[in-house]
């Protein structure tokens, strides 16, 4: 697998805590106090288990603070370049030029201070003129239905898939969720390849976050310029939300362990993604261009 290499250096401003990703990969978990009861009524022990992490993390543009989410504090230079994607503040990877993560003092959340390209900026501040806020969810705070952008760019030389290269994926997919598997609380996305070897998997306790978190990290990797190169698995129900930040990031097929929405697969369609949903190792449903699972 190819090393991922950061575009820009990472920052800590003075006046602020410093923060490495070191830490707040460590930080992903923490431990708790609970009392565990059997079904039998009578058995009853306290113990420490392990509990996902969730704090605020605010995306802050060239000094303009533009949202805050709750997520998962582990590979937040990713979600900072993978959000930025995947909602159109930047069109490419190069237009983000520094980004720096910082807690202020006194404060339970991480702020991720993102500079970007003037013209990147100026639309984004020209977007907020018509956004009461905004979230992951890239429909949130819209405050008119003319406001919508449902019309996705279309995505071309989409991969073609072997229902045996999806079967593949998903045998690996649980063993590659660490943090889930410490704590239960984790969606999953994935990256895998034509040959159904997950390559890279980022994980959140937001759907959206963990799908911003791996186009973040696919954006340094000549693979994500080859629509071709592989497809998203996710370990979670399709909305219109993972559609539309798979179509905006020219991928071609997104596949989920559990069901769509209508409006997810009409985007899908539209977008020319191919959407599977209910991914299991028996089998699964494709809901758009079924052309392109191929027959073994």
């Amino acid at each position: 697998m190819e090393k991922i290499k950061p575009l820009y250096p990472q920052r800590i401003a003075p006046e602020s805590e410093r923060i490495t990703e070191t830490v707040r990969q460590q930080d992903a978990v923490v431990l708790a106090d609970v009392v565990r009861h059997l079904p039998d009524g009578l058995s009853v022990s306290q113990v420490t288990d392990t509990v996902a992490a969730e704090l605020p993390v605010a995306l802050v543009y060239n000094g303009i603070s533009h949202a805050v989410m709750m997520a998962t504090p582990a590979d937040l230079m990713d979600f900072a370049r993978g959000f930025s994607m995947a909602e159109k503040i930047v069109d490419h990877p190069a237009q983000i030029y520094d980004v720096e993560m910082v807690r202020q003092p006194g404060s339970q959340g991480i702020e991720l201070r993102i500079q970007i390209a003037s013209a990147c900026f100026m639309r984004l501040k020209e977007r907020r003129r018509s956004l009461a806020g905004t979230t992951g969810c890239g429909l949130c705070g819209v405050q008119s239905l003319r406001a919508l952008e449902l019309q996705l760019p279309p995505v071309s030389g989409a991969i073609r898939l072997y229902p045996t290269a999806l079967a593949r994926a998903l045998q690996q997919l649980t063993e590659r969720q660490p943090l889930n598997a410490q704590t239960g609380a984790m969606h999953a996305a994935a990256w895998v390849n034509p040959d159904g070897e997950i390559v890279l998997l980022r994980e959140d306790v937001g759907r959206h976050n963990a799908l911003d978190k791996l186009i973040g990290a696919l954006s340094t990797l000549s693979v994500i310029r080859n629509e071709a190169g592989g497809f998203v698995l996710m370990s979670s129900r399709a909305s219109f939300e993972l559609v539309q930040k798979t179509a905006r990031a020219g991928i071609g097929l997104l596949a989920t362990v559990s069901a769509p929405t209508s409006l997810a697969i009409d985007s899908a369609a539209q977008a020319g993604v191919c959407l599977i949903g209910f991914a299991r190792e028996t089998g699964f449903v494709v809901y758009t261009h079924p052309e392109r699972i191929l027959t073994e």
